[in-house]
């Protein structure tokens, strides 16, 4: 007998038994799952995970399909435009904004981390994918969420230099400084994610291999496990204090002072001016930590499994979507930039 996914009035997924009708496809499914007995063992040992993504409902996943499709080439672009603007105009040539071009580094491997292989799986109404090409994408995604993480701290120090400490704001942050921290987030993205690389590697699936999610999140491959996940939980749990609540401590302290010292400007002006120089970070910082204190932290216990999904589509799609956009229609220096590429390239039409 076939297990055939059928969604249900509440969103949710039930199972349907099939006796006769699949028998061929029972035999392909068996096969690409490549469940192998394990030796001196009653359970079946899994190599390959089956991912439902949004289940087997043609025409809504064709609509998702064009929908996803639309928001990562809108993120994609966009971020792609925030880097070449940075590096071709000598304007945005500051701490400021090499910092905000490793931001949309940071979001253009995440979202291709997960978008292309999720479009498949839209289309295909789900899909195989084996063990350990499931891990790796898990910890692929980790990189770039670190690295983020620490970015997103080191530019609160910038403004907090450039508003608090204005005339020594050169000396402080020198290009030396800025590649060191740089090249310090994303080796900490690399590092930390290559330690849960290895505890994820030496773990064994048995019996299950359905996850109904649309990429591999760590939650559902652990449950998924028939060994002993406690040094993995335990892991996990030892980094996400440090990886996440330090860096966001370190930008709530630095943008305590800023606006202490921005509300000691005598000038309404000079007060509005100095917290724009801020107020995209800020803007970020808010989306960026909102989107995780929702699906991790604030989600109800009892949500049902579309219902995190569709939580995950703000951290995966609408979050870096909107990175870009904020910036362009916030930032005046990003603004410019673009009207004069734009100038530029028109009169380079005209010739």
């Amino acid at each position: 007998m076939d297990l055939i996914p059928e969604g249900n009035k509440n969103g949710g997924s039930i199972w349907q038994l099939d006796s006769s009708a699949h028998c061929k496809q029972r035999s392909q499914r068996l096969t690409l799952a490549s469940v192998i007995a394990s030796q001196g063992q009653n359970r079946t040992r899994i190599t390959e995970f089956l991912l439902l993504a949004f289940g087997k409902r043609q025409y809504f996943n064709a609509l998702l399909f064009v929908l996803f499709l639309v928001f990562y080439l809108i993120s994609l672009l966009g971020n792609i435009l925030v880097i070449s603007l940075v590096v071709m105009n000598q304007s945005l040539h500051c701490p400021m904004y090499f910092f905000l071009s490793q931001m949309s580094v940071s979001e253009i491997l995440f979202t291709s981390s997960i978008v292309p292989n999720m479009l498949h799986l839209v289309l295909a109404g789900g899909g195989n994918v084996s063990v350990s090409r499931c891990i790796i994408q898990f910890c692929l995604l980790g990189v770039p969420t670190i690295a983020q993480c620490f970015i997103l701290a080191v530019m609160s120090f910038d403004r907090y230099v450039a508003i608090c400490n204005p005339f020594h704001y050169t000396q402080i942050m020198t290009f030396n400084l800025q590649v060191r921290a740089s090249i310090g987030c994303w080796m900490l993205g690399f590092l930390l994610s290559l330690i849960i690389y290895f505890f994820l590697h030496e773990l064994e699936f048995c019996d299950s291999n359905i996850i109904d999610h649309y990429y591999c999140d760590i939650a559902p491959v652990l449950k998924l496990s028939c060994s002993d996940t406690r040094p993995v939980e335990l892991l996990t749990s030892l980094l996400s204090a440090p990886l996440v609540l330090s860096p966001l401590l370190f930008i709530i302290v630095t943008y305590t002072s800023i606006l202490l010292t921005i509300l000691k400007i005598p000038t309404i002006s000079g007060r509005q001016k100095a917290f724009s120089t801020c107020s995209s970070h800020l803007s970020i910082v808010c989306m960026y930590y909102g989107t995780l204190a929702t699906i991790y932290i604030f989600k109800p216990k009892d949500s049902s499994l579309d219902v995190n999904k569709t939580l995950s589509l703000l951290y995966t799609l609408v979050t870096p979507l909107l990175n870009p956009i904020v910036y362009s229609l916030r930032n005046q220096d990003i603004r410019k930039a673009a009207e004069k590429s734009i100038q530029v390239r028109r009169k380079q039409i005209n010739i």
